[in-house]
């Protein structure tokens, strides 16, 4: 049995109006599944994540990145919001010291670095660099999307993902400069559309999504002097499942809190894939793909037992709860289907 408290937070989109923005729930890990609390207001929260020390929650919206202070009962208290100085951003992520904050612009390719202080809140940028240059001619992949900026875990460089231009590019990041400047790049495959990327915790590998070629590269990864010295080790199929004329795109990747499973979402044929992760050589084996009982699982996230996840479906508005079992390769339903408008994203925190 997990001892602790922990909360979900749900990001939901409310141009509609329906919904107000963060949805707030107490978590039964045990059980596996959710308690509604209270909903906080945030002009269409698109992604949500928890400060490293987990006393913090950072939101997406529409005036930039806003910071709430997460009380001792689990609620939200507001503490400010900040401007990115651009289009409004689809991802964003903090340091493991939770120096900065780094938000990626899918609309206007702009990766933007924000500090922050000391009590948790939005402080100034630092730096933004939009990305230039031309994809192919596919619809949506012709100019620059970045969809995931990250500092490695060295905290000598940043990498950024640009969907549109088929780039993981690598950018050198000190306390010293407070500057991104380019060092290197990760060239994928035409078409293949880069989306998100993720570190295992020793910082030694590199799991990269793809959107549109619905594969995870992994990759290994060492600190170098000048450049990281990153090298290819795997390509894995984010899917099991063939279904002819049902277009997938792969949506959502995340690591279990043992780094024991990497899960995966696809869009399309809505379905999760569950991988088992060799934590020396960093290589996936896939267990299991099925459906979600839902459509467009935008996210999935994992419970902090390692054996339930929640599948966050932003077009039937839904959020679907699975125990995981690992050794027959199947998700068993953990409990009932709750309702949230356009979901996002989902975060969960242990508040004690």
């Amino acid at each position: 049995m997990m001892k602790g408290k922990y909360m979900a937070y749900v990001g939901s989109y409310s141009y509609t109006g329906k919904a107000k923005g963060i949805t707030v729930f107490d978590v039964d890990v045990e059980k596996g599944t959710f308690e509604y609390r209270c909903e906080m207001e945030v002009d269409n929260s698109s992604y949500v994540i928890a400060s490293s020390d987990g006393k913090t929650l950072y939101s997406i919206a529409d005036e930039g990145v806003v910071a709430f202070r997460i009380l001792e009962n689990g609620s939200l208290a507001r503490l400010n919001s900040a401007s990115i100085r651009g289009m409004r951003g689809c991802h964003l992520c903090t340091d493991l010291e939770d120096k900065y904050v780094f938000v990626s612009g899918y609309h206007d390719g702009k990766a933007t670095v924000l500090s922050l202080n000391s009590d948790g809140s939005v402080g100034s940028i630092v730096d933004g660099v939009f990305d230039k240059g031309y994809g192919s001619v596919a619809e949506r992949n012709f100019r620059p999307h970045v969809t995931c900026t990250r500092r490695t875990p060295d905290g000598k460089y940043v990498m950024s993902v640009d969907n549109g231009i088929d780039q993981v590019r690598i950018y050198r990041f000190n306390e010293k400069e407070k500057k991104l400047r380019q060092v290197d790049a990760i060239h994928c495959e035409l078409e293949s559309a880069p989306r998100h990327f993720r570190f295992s915790e020793d910082g030694r590998f590199i799991y990269l999504l793809y959107e549109l070629k619905t594969k995870i590269d992994v990759f290994s990864y060492e600190t170098g002097e000048r450049a990281p010295v990153i090298e290819k080790i795997q390509t894995i199929s984010t899917t099991s499942t063939k279904n002819p004329g049902v277009m997938t795109a792969a949506c959502a990747m995340r690591l279990s809190v043992d780094q024991k499973y990497l899960y995966c979402s696809n869009a399309g044929e809505n379905t999760v894939s569950v991988y088992a992760r060799d934590e020396k050589t960093g290589l996936l084996t896939m267990i299991c793909c099925l459906p979600i009982s839902g459509e467009y699982p935008k996210d999935v996230t994992p419970f902090p037992d390692n054996r339930h996840i929640v599948s966050v479906n932003h077009e039937s508005g839904t959020l679907t709860f699975f125990a995981v079992d690992y050794e027959k390769g199947l998700l068993v339903m953990s409990g009932r289907t709750i309702p949230v408008n356009e979901p996002n994203c989902c975060a969960i925190v242990k508040i004690r």
